[in-house]
């Protein structure tokens, strides 16, 4: 068994003119399943299947909106070469989107997903770490999941973090048996997770790229299980 997994927050594709650059790094990474955050549909990766939040644009009139949006900009995108059994809902569908995918090694809830829109300083971080974790909680009950994004949290160092938003995550991990596979990376902010059930005694590569942060201000970050 073999299965590559990859997130990466494009900074809403504000490095256009260097979009051949982020194209090759993505193709680089031969990811089964890539899921971008901060993304644009102008940004679109070769793959089967592919699955996207809203349009921000298309939000309605009452839905909080920290900044102009370009016409072509979604918060989640996630591109797989393995089909759609069934969509799942959400807390916010602009932010956070749940895909169940039938893998070559079983069904898969993948959620996509930004945690903090602003960081993790703002008055409202505190209830979306909550809203995440009560997903979680809901959907790891009907199968194996990945969980992949923008975390605005490192897990080993002091890089950026609030202790809520660690020990809710690590918490919520434990309880439902879901593996941190990007735990230990320093610096790193955007992880991701698997079932504990699905990883069975798999070995785990983690790899990252864009470490300069030339075509965003976040590392992109891959995890190879096999």
């Amino acid at each position: 068994m073999e299965m590559i997994i990859s997130t990466w927050n494009i900074e809403r594709f504000k490095h256009k003119d260097k979009d051949q650059q982020m194209y090759q790094l993505c193709h680089e990474q031969k990811a089964d399943i890539m899921v971008l955050t901060e993304s644009d549909r102008q940004f679109k990766q070769n793959y089967s299947y592919e699955f996207h939040t809203p349009l921000i644009t298309q939000a309605p009139a009452d839905y909080p909106l920290p900044a102009r949006y370009e016409d072509t900009e979604n918060r989640v995108s996630i591109y797989s070469n393995f089909p759609l059994v069934k969509m799942h809902e959400t807390h916010d569908k602009y932010t956070a989107i749940c895909v169940e995918l039938a893998t070559d090694y079983g069904n898969l809830l993948v959620y996509g997903t930004i945690v903090g829109i602003l960081g993790n300083r703002t008055a409202t971080f505190k209830d979306e770490v909550r809203h995440h974790i009560e997903d979680i909680q809901r959907l790891s009950k009907l199968g194996n999941m990945c969980i992949c994004g923008d975390f605005n949290c490192s897990f080993s160092d002091n890089y950026y973090l609030t202790n809520f938003a660690r020990k809710s995550f690590l918490n919520i991990f434990e309880q439902e048996n879901i593996k941190l596979l990007t735990k230990e990376q320093p610096e790193c902010i955007d992880h991701i997770a698997v079932s504990g059930d699905f990883v069975g005694d798999m070995k785990c590569k983690v790899s990252e790229w864009n470490l300069d942060k030339k075509l965003s201000d976040h590392k992109g970050i891959t995890v190879e299980l096999y």
